[in-house]
């Protein structure tokens, strides 16, 4: 049985993606494939499973020798299972960068492709068999483009992303702000998220200089409900760091809606590195930059020391 699986932290598209790409193998290729994550998904993923009556897939902790899998969402051996080189990668399927230091035993097949979410890949590489495609499986393929792209705001969305997305909505009945903002809603629930969740939930890890960066973005249409638990992330960030191997940890509360995000500022070290890297003068423990909603295109092709 073929392990599909995304990186750690799942998000909406490491949710969906692996079940949208496990159901091809299983029912198209007749290659059986299931669906597995790496740890829980974000309040957002789990709406969309509920949304579409999809059960959440089997949680692992490693892969074991001999196991087949495919990755998706990933490229990065930081973000995937620490025995990974003792089974056989069958396939990555990505829009990530490149970050090299995945080893396999045999010739695999590599997508990766400039768009702003996997699943758009897979709706490429399905083709005309996404026409057997039940409902819910075109579902999460629109969901897991509309989180990626904030439903068009990001700077990473293509013609092409928005072209699936209409696309597939319209196939499916679906007014495509109406449901964005259910998605957005549930995305931007996170009362029942301690602090080091929160700095976990949606992260990469990210060397910058020798620095060991845990950079981390949570995306919501109630920015102050995070703004005002401001104080306590930044007293959990020096114990996710030590936990998690990361010199700093840094994170940015996207607000949707109005297409900005909030640094927050524990120390001198991050003011420098907004300073530098964002042209912003910091005075306080966060600061505004405005039009700045993605970590793969704005945050992280930023970053200075």
């Amino acid at each position: 049985m073929i392990q599909v699986f995304g990186h750690k932290a799942p998000d909406t598209d490491s949710t969906g993606s692996p079940l949208i790409w496990a159901w091809y193998l299983s029912d198209i290729r007749k290659t059986p494939a299931k669906a597995v994550l790496q740890g829980t998904p974000n309040t957002e993923a789990l709406w969309m499973l509920g949304k579409w009556g999809v059960d959440m897939p089997e949680i692992i902790q490693d892969v074991a020798a001999g196991d087949q899998c495919v990755i998706v969402d990933t490229n990065n051996p930081a973000e995937l299972p620490a025995s990974l080189a003792q089974a056989e990668v069958l396939e990555i399927i990505d829009h990530h960068l490149l970050a090299g230091g995945i080893t396999t035993r045999t010739p695999i097949n590599v997508t990766i492709r400039p768009l702003a979410c996997t699943a758009t890949i897979m709706h490429d590489l399905i083709g005309d068999d996404l026409d057997r495609a039940p409902a819910a499986i075109k579902g999460m393929m629109l969901t897991c483009i509309l989180s990626d792209t904030l439903e068009f705001r990001s700077p990473t969305t293509t013609p092409h992303d928005r072209w699936v997305a209409e696309k597939l909505a319209k196939d499916l009945g679906i007014a495509i702000p109406a449901y964005a903002a259910e998605m957005f809603a549930a995305k931007s629930d996170v009362s029942a998220f301690s602090d080091a969740a929160l700095l976990r939930m949606d992260s990469k890890e990210y060397e910058l200089g020798g620095t060991q960066l845990r950079v981390s973005v949570l995306e919501t249409t109630a920015p102050q409900v995070l703004i005002d638990r401001k104080a306590a992330l930044i007293a959990a960030m020096p114990g996710v760091a030590a936990e998690d191997g990361a010199d700093q940890v840094l994170l940015f509360i996207v607000d949707i809606l109005n297409e900005r995000s909030t640094l927050l500022v524990p120390n001198d070290f991050v003011a420098r590195m907004a300073q530098a890297s964002f042209g912003v003068s910091v005075d306080g423990d966060s600061v505004v930059l405005p039009g700045v909603v993605s970590r793969k295109k704005q945050i992280i092709p930023a970053l200075k020391l």
